[in-house]
Parts: C-alpha cells; structure tokens; sequence
C-alpha cells in the first residue's frame, strides 16, 4: 500500500501536514473526511533518510503522557482527548503526529498501533507499555508510570547538560591558547631565548619542540583528534566489534563510566518493572528492556540475562551471572522471586540507581571544576615557566 504526503485543513483551520497509507488518493480523501480534516495537496511519499522526521520532544512527550492519564482517568472517549490534544498542541511536527494518531484511531486501529507508524516519536518500548496498557485496562497507569520516568529522564539530562558546559567551555579556552602559544608566542621567543647561549632546562626544550612539531604539522594536527573520533564512530556503527570495544570503553571511563552505567542500568530496571509491572512476562519485558540499553555490552549482558532464564534460571541467577548489578540490586531482585512482587522490588531497584546516579553526579559536579582549574593553571604554569625561566636566570645571571 502506497504512502501519502499530505497537507490538510482541520476544524480550526489550522494546516496539518502528516503521511498515511492509503491504496489510493479517494481513500487518502475519505480517512482524512472521517476525521473533520479537509485534503488540500498531496503526494508520494519520499524516502525520510535526509528529509523531515516526526522526531518530537522529551517534553511534548511528557505532556502527552500526562493529558492522556488524566482523560483515561475520566473516562473520556480516546478520540476526543486526541482532538482536545492536537487543538492545544503549538509544536507542527508534533500536532502532525497526533492528527495522523486520530484518522488511525478514527479507522479502527488501537492507541498503540497507530503509534507504530511513528517511531521517530514512539520508540518500540513505548508502544508496547500503550499496548500491554490497552490489553490490561491499565492505560492510565501505564501513562502515568511514563510520565514520571520521562520527567526523570529530562532532569537528569537538564542537569548533566548543566554540568557539562563548565567542562566543555574550560576545555575549548584551554585547546584555543595552547594552540595560539604553540603556534604564534612560542616561536616568536626561541629566537630570543635561544640567543642567550644558555643550556635550557629540560621542559623548555620539550615545550620547543612541541611547538616546532605543531608549526611545522597544524595542518593536520589540529583536525587529528575530530577525524579520529569521527573513524572510530563510523566504524563502530559498521562493526559490532568494534561498537562492543567502544561502549566497553565508556563504562569504564574514570568516575564517568560508573555513572553511565548506573544510569543504564536505572533505565532498565525503570522500564523492565513497567513492563513486568503492565502485565507481561520476565522473557518478553527483558527482550523490549533489551533496545532502551543503548550500550553493547550491557545489551549482550541482558541477552545472557534471557538466555539463562529460558535455560531455567531464575531472574537473580541470571541478573547475578552478569556480574553488572551489585550484590544488594541482586538481593532485593532475589526477594521480590521469593515473595511473588517482582515488580515492587524493580521499583525498588529503580529508587536504588536514581540517588545513586544523583549522588553520582552531584560529587562529579564538585569534582569537575576545581580539576578542571588545576590543568588549565598546569598547562599556562609549563608555557610560562618554560618561556619565562631561561629569561629570569639569564637576568639573574648579570645581576640584574
């Protein structure tokens, strides 16, 4: 079935644009109908690889999870709280999407699989919470329990950003004037410094010769470290391999790492009681808790993770075996078996990691920026001790 582009009027006269199969364009005109839009233009779909994406926001999801608990909550039909939605929604790409969820929904698809047709805003775990919500009657938990891990989610990112940018500014001023004096002040005093026919110390012999290396190679020096990062992501996305030796290398980044991996590790034990928790079972949960991973290594540990339960083990065997959850996440995962709630004891486990990962990164923010100081005052101290040194002994030398 042909794939239409399309631009629409709906009830309030508002353009929406959107895409939606149709086996031809009287069909494409009849679904927009049944939904109070009127067809303006249309056309074949394009391949989206370069072109315009349905990609929305982590906030615009959070207030879609949030309006639609409260109309389940009251029982409202689910057409009319999608129209109240795409009425009150500002953002085009995102009240596209919603005003193509209602011509599905208007045609007799469920919530859940009118969002499939939208991954770039509902990722495949997302879409299956919605279902397994649809199936259960719990779609207001469902939400809710989405809502609360999508606020998690943007605080945390919101205060890593915030916690990033010292760094990143730092670095950049400190790369910016090791450049410069590599490139321009430093070669403007060896002559000088030179000429005074003095034995020079060690460090100023090896900051010389690091600059006439950087003069004589910026070409290529400067962009060196860009092309690399770029050859090492490109070849991680082509090879497994090498995406398993990459994501390895994240976890294990000084006092970095350890909190990439908690926050994986949160994420999945958030969503994987979610799901458990929405009424699927252990295998089908951990092969969808599979994609939100984001890392190879922790991924193939949760494959193992589902490979040792088929084979018979427990959860905790498994969870344990992986030797990535410590031995008090492995306890509480042990006891919920025990006791017959899993799910309280993933939500438990999901509390553990959140004010792990915040102490985490509330002692990295301490940490940072007084390291951060200390190189840039060691690499200035080295280039004007260098520099500066030979002058003064020199000076000293004739009494001066």
């Amino acid at each position: 079935m042909p794939t239409y582009t399309y631009r629409a009027v709906d009830p309030q006269g508002n353009i929406v644009q959107g895409s939606l199969d149709a086996p031809n364009e009287r069909a494409l005109e009849s679904r927009l109908w049944q939904a109070d839009s009127e067809l303006v233009s249309f056309g074949a779909q394009r391949s989206r690889r370069f072109g315009r994406t349905n990609k929305v926001s982590r906030k615009d999801l959070i207030g879609f999870c949030f309006h639609m608990e409260q109309v389940s909550k009251a029982g409202l039909p689910m057409l009319e709280a999608l129209t109240d939605l795409r009425d009150s929604t500002t953002l085009p790409e995102f009240r596209s999407v919603i005003a193509n969820l209602i011509i599905s929904v208007e045609a007799g698809q469920t919530l859940s699989q009118a969002m499939e047709d939208f991954p770039d805003a509902f990722d495949t775990v997302f879409v299956s919470l919605v279902a397994v919500g649809e199936e259960t009657g719990e779609l207001p938990k469902v939400m809710q329990k989405l809502t609360e891990s999508l606020k998690w989610q943007d605080e945390l990112i919101a205060k890593s950003k915030s916690i990033a940018m010292y760094p990143a500014f730092v670095g950049v001023v400190v790369l910016s004037v090791l450049v410069f004096m590599m490139l321009y002040v430093v070669p403007e005093m060896v002559g000088f410094i030179e000429d005074m026919g003095q034995e020079l110390p060690l460090h100023t012999i090896a900051l010389i010769a690091l600059s006439d290396f950087m003069v004589g190679n910026w070409y290529w020096v400067i962009p060196s470290p860009f092309i690399i990062l770029l050859g090492i992501r490109f070849q991680a996305r082509r090879s497994q391999e090498m995406r398993l030796v990459v994501d390895g290398w994240k976890l294990r980044l000084w006092y970095i790492g350890p909190i990439i991996n908690k926050l994986i590790l949160n994420r999945f034990a958030s969503y994987f009681g979610l799901l458990y928790g929405a009424g699927l079972d252990v295998l089908s949960a951990l092969k969808l808790s599979e994609e939100i991973a984001g890392n190879a290594v922790i991924k193939r540990a949760l494959q193992h993770i589902s490979a040792s339960i088929a084979d018979g083990a427990s959860l905790s065997g498994g969870v344990e075996a992986t030797g990535l959850f410590p031995p008090l996440v492995v306890r509480m995962i042990k006891m919920g078996e025990v006791t017959g709630e899993l799910d309280v004891a993933l939500e438990n486990v999901s509390y553990f990691y959140d004010r792990e990962v915040s102490e985490s990164i509330d002692k990295l923010q301490a940490v940072i920026e007084p390291a951060m100081t200390v190189v840039l005052g060691a690499i200035m101290g080295w280039i004007m001790l260098s520099v500066l040194g030979p002058i003064y002994d020199t000076l000293g030398q004739l009494g001066l």
